[in-house]
């Protein structure tokens, strides 16, 4: 089973960015999708961005234009960039790759 760790949380105002990261141990074949996914509290976990093995990508509606999806297959390691932070951005996010989830990461967006 592949490992996933994500790394690049944190705590930002409004506004703000940071760079999520999702290592994979295993080399990252593009013919499988990938996907980052948050849970907020109480609430279910929800795709935020996913690409598909033909490198489209594809965003949830509430993040469209603010965050961007890139993977490099020779680091096997793909990003999730988030720009104009908002509080509701605020969630636990996961990475998701051939069925294994990666342990999460925080992402706090509060003034």
């Amino acid at each position: 089973q592949v490992q996933l760790v994500e790394s690049g949380g944190g705590s930002v105002q409004p506004g703000g960015s940071l760079r999520l990261s999702c290592a994979a141990s295993t080399s990252i074949f593009s013919i499988f999708p990938m996907a980052w996914y948050r849970q907020a509290p109480e609430k279910q976990r929800e795709l935020v961005a996913g690409i598909t093995s033909d490198y489209d990508i594809t965003y949830t509606d509430s993040v469209k234009g603010r965050f961007t999806f890139s993977r490099d297959d020779a680091k096997n390691t793909v990003y999730l960039q988030m720009n104009s932070l908002k509080p509701e951005d605020t969630a636990v996010y996961y990475c998701y790759y051939r069925s294994s989830w990666g342990q999460g990461i925080q992402v706090t967006v509060s003034s």
